[in-house]
Formats: structure tokens, sequence, C-alpha cells
């Protein structure tokens, strides 16, 4: 592409912490760290602006306090005073209150005094009728029961006590608290701490519906029947509206738009929507990349039952936990990565990679103090934030050439933690730490690229960082590589490439949490309760759980989906998933229509699926039911040759596949000769054989040769089994008689 095409599109846009924000596009919120990492003329056009925004506003308020605001005038109701307007402040008690009061009453009813001087006159009313105290009373017992069974479920990592608090916000959604009714919907619909309810939830949702909670309308839309109903789309428009940070009400549109589901195909329109999502996404991710989501496929783990799915077993667990009391450095790293990061079946725990990578360090490893670094720079609820404690760590662990310590040192002079800003001494390090391959220094590399912080802007080099960034995993990596193909920025734009970055990002948000509480709920035999978390999942466009809900459906494993929709929607999620390139989904779409699942038989549409696999994801399994369908003419004109060459691909493709294949290729070898033989005249053959001249003028008497040594040897054949009949029986030689055992003897 020219220069032209590929201009500097990034005006209004600069990387914070790693990410490229655009102005329209930011937060309201930004840290003191946003503001070290802007080069000094950035600096002064933010203070000119601040003051400008100083002055506008200062201008503002000053026009607001010209303007008299009309506030609503409470009257009394009842008392001393009825009808006449509540004076605000009034003095009770010796005490000012310049709102209504429930002081003075028992019953907990709000009123005011209709003069400033209770005591004195003796005006007063009630600020709310009967009904709204009650109302209002009950409303606040409600949220102090919330409140009491979020403490509980806060403060406690077992399960026992979390199902304890959720019978508080059971009691909680009783008495109408929206927020105690959004838990408890979810807790029925996936059975977490609460028994599984479909139907109670449902009505939960119904309700907040009708509240205008987002939440509400958002699962409302997942129950919807009729997947692509404009019902289902109302109800999640109604959601994506909504402000929430969570990142689940606005996925459904962009992958709508994406996939063309129930809405017209519009490439832009999941752009926007998914671009909204991913910003909140990268904003709650710290520098450490985020937690690991494990994406399982259930049909991949039948298939290869050998085949590691990343979870690790429980004596495996015990086993590195084992090592690491008897002072083994690897395990009691790998341990502390595994409690920092979560995943692979262990829970994200801060206290124990503390513990474990402390232990590491006191051995001497670099590794180990390049994490503590890391997690005294960021803080947490169980580590306090200290740059200087940081920078010691980093000092030690770069000094032996560790590249997440030289990466940490980086971002201690990036962003002034502990040292004075040197953005030189900062690259210096980024760059040592991305030759090593270390992933937050080619995120970080890439972003001073991309600003041109500490070296001359250079959006090739800021593409390149950030490239080999998201192939180590990391979200803000497909971020700004999302940012910049959106864009146009240092590449042609593409709205393509920037959307399935972006769905990569919004895919790992803390919603994706729930693939493995449904793989748990799987593997703990609640198949109910998976489907329903996995279907929640698949409308959202996650390729797992599309696969994963259509594989349940699909065994026939869910009883809460009737009979006659099992196959229907499992085709449905095949589909979903094939499309997003799922090798094993798209085989799936084949058999189904092969053999009439969910849909009529049809061996057109089979076929197409069965190339599509073969094609693009060189599937042996699809190579194999190609060479089968041509071998019998379904869907497709016979054809012999093309069979045997889908079958000799299959064994090229999978060493799996070569005992079928050679099956296959011995019935096709006997097919092909009965078929041969068939059409072939067997009279015309013989009278066009000439035995003269095949065998030489004297080939008779070589037959007869033959005939006459064949015949000699069946008759010697035939005398010496007539001899060994018919010879005598005779007396047996006798058997002699065995002495008894010792034991068995008398004593002599």
């Amino acid at each position: 592409p020219s220069e032209e095409q590929v201009g500097d599109r990034s005006t209004g846009t600069r990387v914070v912490a790693g990410q490229i924000f655009h102005e329209s596009e930011e937060s309201d919120s930004h840290t003191e760290d946003d503001e070290s990492f802007r080069s000094p003329e950035e600096e002064k056009e933010s203070m000119l602006e601040e003051l400008n925004s100083l002055e506008m506003s200062n201008l503002l308020n000053k026009n607001l306090e010209d303007v008299e605001i009309q506030k609503p005038v409470l009257t009394a109701i009842g008392g001393t005073a009825d009808s006449e307007p509540c004076h605000f402040p009034f003095l009770f008690l010796e005490k000012e209150y310049a709102e209504c009061t429930a002081d003075g009453r028992e019953d907990g009813r709000l009123w005011c005094a209709t003069t400033y001087d209770y005591k004195r006159d003796q005006k007063w009313g009630f600020c709310e009728t009967e009904e709204q105290s009650n109302k209002r009373r009950q409303m606040q017992e409600a949220e102090d029961v919330y409140q009491t069974g979020m403490k509980i479920f806060n403060e406690s990592s077992k399960k026992a006590q979390k199902k304890e608090a959720y019978q508080y916000l059971l009691k909680a959604a009783d008495m109408n608290h929206t927020k105690a009714m959004e838990k408890v919907s979810y807790a029925l619909l996936f059975g977490d701490y609460l028994k599984q309810n479909i139907q109670s939830a449902k009505e939960l949702f119904e309700k907040l519906t009708e509240e205008g909670s987002p939440k509400g309308q958002t699962h409302r839309g997942s129950q919807t029947r009729g997947w692509d109903s404009s019902g289902l789309w109302g109800y999640y428009m109604g959601g994506s509206r909504a402000v929430n940070l969570c990142a689940k009400p606005c996925l459904p549109p962009g992958y709508r738009y994406w996939g063309g589901i129930g809405v017209l195909q519009s490439c832009e329109s999941a752009l926007t929507h998914y671009r909204l999502v991913a910003n909140h996404v990268a904003s709650d991710i710290s520098l450490t990349g985020g937690t690991v989501v494990q994406r399982i496929r259930l049909a991949d783990e039948v298939e290869n039952p050998g085949m590691a799915s990343g979870m690790l077993e429980e004596d495996l667990i015990q086993y590195y936990q084992f090592l690491a009391e008897k002072g083994d450095v690897q395990a009691q790293v790998g341990l502390g990565q595994l409690h920092l990061h979560g995943g692979r079946g262990v829970e994200q725990n801060h206290q124990r990679a503390f513990e474990y990578f402390n232990q590491a360090a006191n051995a001497g490893n670099s590794h180990a103090m390049a994490f503590l670094g890391k997690l005294y720079s960021e803080g947490s609820d169980i580590i306090p934030q200290s740059n200087e404690t940081a920078l010691q760590y980093f000092k030690k662990a770069a000094d032996m050439g560790n590249p997440v310590g030289q990466s940490g040192l980086g971002m201690a002079y990036l962003y002034g933690r502990g040292v004075p800003v040197n953005y030189e001494l900062a690259l210096k390090y980024f760059q040592k730490a991305a030759e090593q391959g270390w992933v937050d220094g080619q995120l970080q590399l890439g972003s001073m690229y991309y600003n041109g912080i500490g070296v001359k802007r250079d959006y090739k080099q800021a593409l390149k960082y950030f490239n080999l960034a998201s192939q180590g995993g990391h979200i803000l990596a497909f971020y700004n590589l999302a940012q910049m193909h959106a864009t146009g920025t240092g590449v042609m734009r593409s709205c393509h490439t920037a959307v399935e970055l972006f769905k990569n990002v919004c895919e790992r948000g803390r919603w994706s949490e729930r693939l493995m509480t449904a793989y748990n709920s799987y593997k703990d035999g609640d198949s109910n309760a998976a489907v329903v978390q996995y279907l929640l999942l698949a409308e959202q466009g996650y390729e797992v759980a599309q696969s994963n809900a259509a594989f349940i459906l699909d065994q026939k494993e869910a009883s809460i989906v009737g009979e006659n929709e099992t196959y229907p929607q499992a085709l449905l999620h095949w589909n979903r998933a094939a499309s997003q390139g799922y090798t094993v989904a798209r085989i799936k779409l084949g058999d189904y229509h092969f053999y009439g699942f969910g849909t009529d038989v049809d061996y057109e549409t089979a076929f197409i699926h069965y190339r599509l696999a073969s094609e693009q994801q060189h599937s042996a399994q699809a190579m194999f039911n190609l060479g089968y369908m041509h071998e019998k003419g379904l869907g497709i004109k016979q054809d012999i040759h093309l069979a045997k060459r889908f079958y000799d691909m299959a064994a090229e493709a999978s060493p799996d596949a070569q005992v079928p294949v050679f099956l296959a290729l011995c019935k096709l070898g006997i097919v092909y000769s009965l078929q041969y033989v068939r059409e072939t005249n067997i009279r015309e053959i013989v009278s066009h054989l000439d035995m003269d001249q095949l065998l030489g003028p004297e080939w008779d008497l070589y037959l007869m040769t033959i005939i006459a040594l064949l015949l000699g040897t069946v008759i010697a054949y035939r005398q010496r089994q007539h001899q060994a009949i018919l010879r005598p029986v005779g007396l047996r030689p006798a058997v002699p008689q065995q002495e008894p055992p010792p034991e068995h003897q008398p004593p002599q």
C-alpha cells in the first residue's frame, strides 16, 4: 500500500500502560501514571487544555450560581401543619436538619417542621405517607439483609459459607431488592450455590425486565424461544444501551452483526459494539496480562482421550506442592505462577503465589525475584503496593539477566516508579526483555514506538512488537493491534481483522470465567447446569461454548431440553461453531445432513460440509467421508478412482486413518474386480485366446503331464489315509503303576 493509504491516523490517540486509547473513547478516569507517559509537548498541550477546561468550568459554575435552581417543595402530611411546606433547615433538639428525619419517632417515619424552631412553634408534618414509609423501611431492611449476605460471600472461599450467603440474598430477593434478585436469578439459572430452577430464574428475569434492569433484559433475551426473533434482539439492544462495564450485554449485538444472525450483517456495526466492550475489558487488565482463560472442548476430549486438556489433576498439584515443600525451586516458581494467574483448575490466590515466590527468591531464583517485584509493583489486598520494594527485586533479577526483571525495571523508568523518569533506560531494558521473548517487554517496546517516546515514532516497529506480544497471548497486544487495524494506523484499515481482534479481547473478559464453571459442572455430572451456561455463552459468540453446548445436546445428556428440540438446537450451534473455524463442528454438520439429524437427509449439503472441512482444515475424517460418498455415489456422481484418491489423502493426513483406509481400499479393490468381471465378456475372451501362441505348439503335452502328476499325488495321499484307518488297535502298553508319594507310605 502507498504512504497515503497507510497514513498517520493516530491523531487524538496515545498509549497508556501498553494500551492504545482514542480520545473519543477514553474513560473519564486517568491515573497519575498516564500523565508520566506523555511527552513534554503533550504535557504542555494537556496543561493548556486543563486550564481552558477550568476556565470554562468556573464560568459555568458562576452562571449556575446566578440561576435560581427550583427544588421540589415538600408538603407536610398530617401532623399539626397539614399541607404546609416543610422548612429547611429546621431546629430540633438543638440540632439543625436540612432534610426530613426520623429522629424522635419510634416507628421510623420521616417528618419535618414547617417553621425553623420546632420546640417553639410545634409545627410539623410527615414527609411520606404510611404506605411509603412502610415500603422505605422494607427496602432498608432488604438492603441490610443483602449487605449481610454479600459480606459473608466475599469474606469466605468455602462453598458451604457461600451457600449460606445466598440464603440471605434469597431473602433479600423475596423483598424485591433489585441487586439480590439479579444475583439469585443467576444462581437459579446456573445452579450456583442454589438448586437449579430454570422456571424461577425466568420469572425473576421477567420481573427485572419490567423494572428496566439491563441484566434482566439480556438474560430474558437468552431464554426467548426463537433464537433470532425480533423480541430477542430488542432485549439484547435494551441491555446493551445500559451502562454496564462487565462486558456482558454488548457482546450479543456485536456477534449478531458480525454473523448476520437475526439482523443485516454489518462489519462496522459489529466493530462498534465489540470495541465498546473491549475498551472496558482492556481497562480492567493489569500489566501481568490478566487471568488465564481455559478453552476446553468436550468433543476433543472424547475423540482424543489421551490429549492433555490443560487441567491439572489434584494428585499432580499435591505432588508439586510436596516438591515445593522439600525445597524444589522450579516447583515453587511454577506453583507461584499458577496461583498468580489462576487457571488449569487452580484458583487465583495472591497470598499463595507470594509465599511460593518468596521461598524461591530466598534460594536465589531470579524469576521468583522478578515476580515478587511485579506483586509489589501492582499491589493487592494481600501485598501492599511499594515501588521501592518492587524496584529492589527488579534490579536483582535484571542483574541476573532475567527478562521479567528487565521489563519491570523498564516500567519503573518509564513511569518514574521509585526512580526518576528516564525513557532511554526504559527503552534499553524493554529491548533486553523483548530479545529474550518476554511479552511485557515486547508490548511496552511497541507502545514506545507507537507513541514516539524515547525513540522516533515508527508504526511498523510498533506493529512488529505488538504482533510478537500477541503471539505470547497478551490481551493488551490484541487490543492495540485491533485499534491499529480499526483506524488504519501503520497498516491498511481492515474492519474484518479489527473485529476478530476485538472479539478476542472481549472473550477474555471476566465473563469468560463461566467457561470453567460450566466445564466443572459437566465433569461433576450436572449436564443441565453446564448446558445452560454454555448456551448463554454461545449466544455471546464464544465458539468453545457453542461447540460444547452442541456436544451435550448431541449426546442427549441435558434433560431440560425437549426431545424434539435437541437435534435442531445442536445443529444450530454446530453451525455457528463451524462458521468460526472449528473442524469437528464442520464434520458434525455433514453428519447431521447425511443421517438427517435435526433436518432432512441431504447428501449434497453433507458433501459440501465434508469438502469444506477437507479443503480448509485438511481433516482426515472429512476426506475419508468424501471417499465413501464418491464410492457409493451419494450426493455426487459415483467415481471409484476419486474415492481411492480421497482415501489415500486421508491416510496421508493422519496416521490414525491408515487402518480404516486400508480396509476401505481392500473393499474398493474387491468391488472394482467384481465390477470389471461383470462388465467383461468371458466367451469373447476365450474365443480370441490362442494357446499355441501363448504356451507353444506342444502345450497339450505339458498340460497332460501336469494333470498326471496332480492325479498321482492325490492317489498317494488317499492310500496313506486308508492305511492309517485299517491299522489294528491291539493292546495298549500298560501304564506303570506309580508308587505313592513318601508321605503316604507307612512307617518302617
